[in-house]
């Protein structure tokens, strides 16, 4: 059996049920206008807390969606950040080979760097050629020598680097003074290889930051490709020969894209690469005619302005501003005539 204040609470919730259910008949019964004005003023009297918590949860979960389509946004950024760096590389590189292109009158064959040609030899590449290419060919990219072509094919072909120890070039400084052979360091492991100045002559001194090009004998590779600069003197002999250290011009690690040398062989490329000072008068020109040519177009462009202000000024002058002193003039003329035939 129930307690008496069981039975007192389940009364209150009655009676709760019933005055609820009368408000809400008496509300669907009541007048519109009558019923929007009860509805007014409890909102802003005893919902009000309710209403400002309904408010603060939509915020929240306004908040809460825009929050997750910040860091949505954020992710993609920052994943989309990862390739930004490899894809400027990317276009620096296609960049400088266009470039060169434009420069390059030797026949070529563009390659795609597509991966080692064995996980043990890093001194060697895989490439995706755009059509044959056979053995001693020489590769090249914007900024120097890459190696040769070991074994040609239709589709692929392997090119050892200047990195692999059999790797040898005929080199000389720009001016010809200073002849000898380039090949890659002795000892160390691929990623440390880096390139000599062999059988120079011991009369015969480079400074530092002295490029070396590849001279042209032997007829594999032309006359002037890049193939690095002087760091100094690693090793001599007294009175027979200088061994310089070389900083290499091109990086095999990081290209993706190389050209392959066709025939002539004993074809020049020197012109392909120009020297520091040339590629900077190349730069003053190229400013040299662009500020040539903003002025030539600025002084075409106020030449026709003051050209359609002068027809505009034309246009506005009246057609009878001569006509009142025309007018005026005639009755002067007419009143001088008879004084002058009364003189006679």
């Amino acid at each position: 059996m129930l307690r008496a204040s069981d039975r007192t609470f389940s009364r209150r919730d009655t009676v709760s049920v019933l005055v609820c259910l009368g408000l809400s008949l008496l509300g669907l019964f009541l007048p519109s206008s009558v019923g929007l004005a009860i509805a007014s003023n409890l909102r802003d009297s005893a919902f009000t807390p309710l209403i400002w918590l309904q408010a603060r949860a939509e915020d929240g979960r306004t908040s809460k969606a825009r929050f997750r389509a910040v860091v949505a946004q954020r992710d993609s950024a920052a994943f989309a950040a990862q390739f930004v760096p490899a894809i400027s590389a990317e276009n620096r590189q296609l960049r400088g080979l266009l470039g060169l292109r434009n420069r390059l009158t030797t026949p070529y064959v563009a390659a795609e760097v597509l991966h080692q040609s064995t996980p043990t030899d890093g001194r060697m590449l895989l490439v995706h050629v755009g059509g044959r290419v056979d053995t001693f060919e020489p590769v090249i990219a914007a900024s120097g020598l890459i190696g040769v072509v070991w074994s040609g094919g239709d589709a692929q072909a392997t090119v050892m680097t200047w990195a692999h120890p059999e790797f040898r070039v005929s080199a000389s400084s720009p001016d010809g003074r200073v002849f000898g052979m380039v090949a890659p360091s002795a000892g160390g492991s691929a990623s440390e290889t880096s390139l000599e100045f062999r059988s120079t002559s011991y009369r015969d001194t480079l400074p530092v930051g002295t490029p070396i090009i590849s001279s042209g004998l032997g007829g594999v590779y032309p006359r002037g490709i890049p193939l690095g600069t002087v760091l100094g003197i690693a090793r001599e002999q007294a009175g027979w020969e200088r061994v310089y250290r070389m900083r290499p011009a091109a990086n095999p690690s990081s290209v993706s894209d190389v050209m392959i040398l066709r025939a002539p062989r004993a074809a020049s490329v020197q012109s392909a690469y120009p020297g520091d000072s040339l590629l900077a008068a190349l730069r003053a020109d190229t400013l040299r005619r662009l500020r040539l040519a903003d002025s030539l177009l600025r002084v075409h462009i106020v030449d026709s302005l003051l050209k359609v202000l002068q027809h505009d000024s034309t246009r506005r002058v009246p057609r009878d501003s001569v006509g009142p002193s025309v007018r005026l003039s005639r009755p002067d003329t007419a009143r001088a005539r008879p004084r002058v035939d009364s003189a006679r």
